[in-house]
C-alpha cells in the first residue's frame, strides 16, 4: 500500500470511529442543555443499557430487535427514575451538587450492573457481516459504516429539536436558567426527565454498537473517558461541535496509531486526543463551538 493510500485509509476509519464517538457525546450534550451540568456517568449508561440488551437474549431468548427495544425502554425508564428520586431534589442547587450526583451514579452502576448481570464479557452479535467493505485502498467494518450512519440520523433528529421544537426551546432555557424558567411557567422537573431519558436513548444506541465491537462487560463503561475529550473540543452545548469534535478525535487516534505507534512501540491513540484537548483549550476554553459565557462581577 502506498503512502497516499495508508492515508486514506486511516481518515476514513477516523471519520466514521469518531462519528461514533458523535453518537456518545450526544449524550453528554443533551445533559449539558438541559442542566447546566456534565453527566460523568455517560460511560455507564452506555455499560448498564448495553447489559440489558445482552441480558435479555440471553436470559430470555429474545429476538435481537426485541432486545434492543427492551434496553431502549429500560434507559427511558431508568431516565425518568433517575431523575425522580435522585436529582430532581437537586433542582435550585449549585451545578457541582448535580455533578457530584453523576459521579456517585457511576459508581454505582459500576458496582451494580455486574453484579445483575454477571461480570464476563459477553458478545453482542449484529447481523452483519464482520468481513471488511473493500472500496479500492479502503478496508471499512461494516459495524463502523452502521454505527457512523446511526449517529447521523440521531444527531441530525436532536439538532432538529433543539433548533425547531419548542420543548427543545424550553430546555436550553432551563439550562440557561431554572429560576427564570420556572418564573416564565416552563416545567422544569418535566424538562429535566425529558432530557435524561433521551441520554437514555443514545446510551442504548451507543451501547448495541459499542457492544458488538468491544464487548459487552464492565469495560464498557470506558468508552466515556474516551468520548469526553470530544465534548471538550466541540462544546459541551454544542451538537454541531458534538460531530466535528469526534471526527477530530477519530482522525488523531487514527493517525496517531498509524505513524506514531511504529516509532514508540504503541499506544499514541490513547493519550493524543487529550493532548489535543489541552492545546485547544489554550486558545478556546469553550471548545470550538461552545458558548462563551461573560459574567459581570
Amino acid at each position: 500500500m502506498v503512502e497516499w493510500e495508508f492515508l486514506i485509509l486511516l481518515l476514513t476509519n477516523g471519520v466514521l470511529i469518531g462519528l461514533m464517538y458523535a453518537l456518545i457525546a450526544l449524550g453528554f450534550v443533551l445533559i449539558y442543555k438541559a442542566t447546566d451540568a456534565i453527566n460523568f456517568a455517560q460511560g455507564e449508561f452506555v455499560m448498564f443499557a448495553s447489559l440489558i440488551v445482552v441480558f435479555a437474549i440471553l436470559a430470555f431468548g429474545a429476538p435481537l430487535w426485541l432486545a434492543i427495544a427492551v434496553g431502549v425502554g429500560g434507559m427511558i425508564a431508568f431516565g425518568f427514575g433517575l431523575e425522580r428520586v435522585v436529582l430532581r431534589p437537586l433542582i435550585g442547587r449549585p451545578v457541582v451538587a448535580v455533578i457530584m450526583a453523576t459521579i456517585g451514579l457511576a459508581a454505582m452502576l459500576r458496582g451494580i450492573g455486574p453484579m445483575l448481570f454477571g461480570s464476563g464479557t459477553q458478545s453482542l452479535a449484529l447481523p452483519i457481516s464482520d468481513a471488511p467493505i473493500i472500496w479500492g485502498p479502503l478496508f471499512i467494518s461494516p459495524i463502523q459504516m452502521l454505527g457512523a450512519g446511526v449517529s447521523i440520523c440521531f444527531l441530525a433528529v436532536f439538532g432538529w429539536f433543539f433548533l425547531k421544537s419548542r420543548k427543545g426551546i424550553a430546555m436550553r432555557a432551563v439550562a440557561d436558567n431554572q429560576q427564570v424558567a420556572m418564573a416564565m411557567g416552563i416545567n422544569v422537573e418535566r424538562y429535566f426527565a425529558l432530557a435524561w431519558a433521551m441520554a437514555g436513548i443514545v446510551s442504548a444506541l451507543g451501547g448495541v454498537v459499542w457492544g458488538n465491537m468491544l464487548g459487552v462487560d464492565v469495560q464498557l463503561a470506558l468508552v466515556g473517558l474516551k468520548v469526553f475529550p470530544v465534548v471538550i473540543l466541540g462544546g459541551l452545548d454544542s451538537i454541531v461541535g458534538a460531530i466535528v469534535g469526534g471526527i477530530i478525535v477519530g482522525v488523531v487516534e487514527n493517525v496517531a496509531a498509524g505513524y506514531l505507534d511504529p516509532i514508540v512501540g504503541g499506544g499514541t491513540k490513547d493519550f493524543a486526543p487529550y493532548v489535543l484537548m489541552i492545546l485547544v483549550l489554550m486558545f478556546r476554553p469553550y471548545g470550538i463551538f461552545g458558548k462563551q459565557i461573560i459574567e459581570r462581577i
